[in-house]
């Protein structure tokens, strides 16, 4: 087992709804290199986290921080050997930096009309697996400024999907 400290911190970013389904996953590494193995890992998180209060899991030789909010369950995952103080640090940004772009409503319906702002938000706080940022602020100052950069097919088919979102 390699314990060498590594700037390849997170192993994973998910976020679940309360029946444990995905809303979003990004996976850094091969652990679980298919969408199966990734469902069933994100089922088994859901199932030993969903009841409790605690803010720190030992599972499948990871370490998982998470925090729930109304309807959503929001996960960082390390290796084992990973401080989960950094890990903490990550999923503390991602969910204030979410709670201010939207205007304190993180709940499912506003994440799902939100994504692009979520997919972004990801990539300003974690690169690779690399910690990039932990500071709610500069992400979302970055966000808004990439989000005035978003070429045409992507607003087009953020439209597309907003749509689709309010018909369903």
């Amino acid at each position: 087992m390699d314990t060498e400290p590594s700037l390849y911190t997170v192993k994973a970013v998910l976020i679940l709804d309360n029946d444990g389904e995905r809303l979003y996953a990004k996976y850094y590494d091969d652990t679980y290199p298919s969408v199966k193995e990734q469902k069933a890992f994100e089922k088994n998180i859901f199932s030993k986290t969903h009841r409790t209060d605690s803010e720190i899991a030992l599972l499948e030789g990871l370490t998982v921080v998470y925090k729930s909010n109304i309807d959503l369950f929001f996960y960082v995952v390390g290796s084992s050997h990973e401080n989960e103080l950094m890990l903490m640090a990550v999923l503390n940004c991602l969910f204030d930096s979410l709670s201010q772009m939207l205007r304190k409503n993180v709940e499912r319906r506003a994440l799902l009309e939100n994504m692009e702002g979520l997919f972004l938000a990801v990539d300003e706080i974690v690169d690779g697996g690399v910690i990039l940022e932990s500071d709610p602020q500069q992400v979302v100052h970055r966000v808004a400024l990439r989000g005035e950069d978003v070429p045409y097919s992507e607003q087009t088919v953020t439209q597309v999907m907003k749509t689709k979102l309010k018909w369903s």
